[in-house]
């Protein structure tokens, strides 16, 4: 007979050597490197589990019941041993990197209780949150397998709309940044940490699992091989840091990050960003190279892009995958780029080059009132799912504009005469 725990008042449960079913009812709980044979049901708000397995033979492995929102399910592998178990239902979560195993179905959501999913595969084959019914499409026939509310045991759930996520990731060409080359590389081992304030110059960090965020105040400052999950503002913040070095992180902003990084002298190199309302900042003396943007989140009047600048000097922006474009939703956000003068009289040096680039309303935006200065793009290639074209304003005064080398990635031919 399987064990229910009610986790009431643990903030925090460590790996151990096996669980049974669990209820968690405490806001902010974390289950990391657990082995649960049994259902997860969760009544609480900002549950996390990670780096674990469930293994589970009844209606659903992992719930999320209603009402409660900010679930976060990664790094995990789900086993259904029915064939009539679900995987992750109904909405109102976050699934990144998790891999769900002969489920009836893997993720389940509806539009009044959404999901995102992030590099997650049911049975082996791609997932993203979405493929759902739009005004003016032909509604599919309905999946025989779908799971409704008299599935769960109490016949509780209000998601009587729920959906089946099926949709493929939109990739960037395979030749540019993705899930296999940045982030936290395979096999290393991370330990649990929470928020960071970084004081000491020259201070190196390596190999942390946090849960929070990250403030760094010193010179030459290093973060590598770690996974920042942080629903403040910023998952990383400057505050009269010189020369931060970001290597081989991953940053997931829960939705809630106003910026993934803040705001001048950092650089960023192979970091895997997503679950933000923006990507970072680009502040004076700043350099993004071989990095993934991508999946950002929709809030309440924002105007999302993966990179943005409102004054500042010496910026390098090289070899990146910047994916404004949501392929569920079909929303381009605003831009992959956006450059204006708002908080500081120019943008100056600031240099664009080799990126691929799909979204945004225009994919680079420049605003009217921009004062700027050697602002060069040259050598980019972009996808095709802007809303009203790849750049606005390229004759504007400071802007270079190469025209011969900036090019549609599927033809490989000048996106602008």
């Amino acid at each position: 007979m399987t064990l229910g725990i009610i986790l009431a008042g643990i903030g925090v449960a460590v790996a151990g050597s096996g669980d049974g079913s669990m209820t968690i009812t405490r806001d902010g709980t974390v289950l990391d490197g657990r082995k649960i044979e049994g259902y997860v049901h969760i009544k609480a708000d900002d549950v996390t589990i990670r780096n674990s397995t469930i293994k589970y033979g009844g209606a659903h492995a992992v719930r999320i019941f209603d009402g409660f929102t900010g679930a976060l399910v990664e790094n995990t592998r789900i086993q259904c041993t029915e064939a009539r178990t679900n995987g992750i239902v109904f909405g109102n979560y976050t699934a990144r990197k998790v891999r769900v195993i002969g489920c009836r179905n893997g993720f389940v959501h509806s539009p009044e209780a959404p999901a995102t999913i992030v590099m997650s595969t049911w049975n082996g084959q791609p997932v993203a949150a979405g493929d759902l019914p739009s005004a003016g499409k032909p509604t599919p026939a309905p999946d025989p397998g779908t799971p409704t509310p008299g599935d769960s045991p109490d016949a509780s759930d209000s998601a009587a709309a729920a959906t089946v996520t099926r949709a493929p990731t939109s990739r960037a060409p395979s030749t540019f940044p993705g899930p296999d080359n940045t982030g936290v590389p395979a096999s290393t081992a991370l330990r649990a940490s929470g928020s960071l304030k970084l004081t000491q110059d020259g201070q190196v960090v390596s190999g942390l699992n946090i849960t929070g965020c990250v403030t760094v105040t010193a010179k030459n400052v290093v973060l590598r091989k770690s996974r920042i999950t942080c629903g403040g503002n910023y998952s990383i913040r400057t505050i009269d840091a010189v020369n931060l070095v970001v290597e081989d992180v991953e940053i997931n902003g829960l939705g809630k990050n106003s910026a993934a990084v803040c705001c001048g002298e950092y650089t960023l190199r192979r970091v895997d960003i997503s679950n933000v309302i923006d990507g970072p900042r680009l502040g004076s003396d700043v350099v993004v190279e071989d990095s993934w943007i991508h999946h950002l989140t929709r809030g309440p009047g924002s105007h999302n892009d993966t990179l943005q600048t409102t004054g500042a000097s010496n910026i390098v922006i090289r070899g990146n995958s910047l994916e404004a474009y949501n392929p569920v939703t079909k929303d381009p956000f605003n831009a992959c780029l956006m450059i204006g003068s708002t908080t500081g009289p120019i943008v100056s040096n600031l240099l664009f080059e080799g990126n691929y680039c799909n979204g945004g309303n225009y994919s680079i935006g420049i605003r009217t009132d921009l004062n700027a200065a050697n602002i060069r793009l040259s050598r980019n290639v972009f996808g095709r799912n802007h809303r009203y074209g790849v750049i606005a304003r390229p004759d504007q005064a400071g802007i270079r504009w190469d025209r011969s080398t900036n090019l549609y990635a599927d033809n490989r031919k000048p996106v602008v005469g």
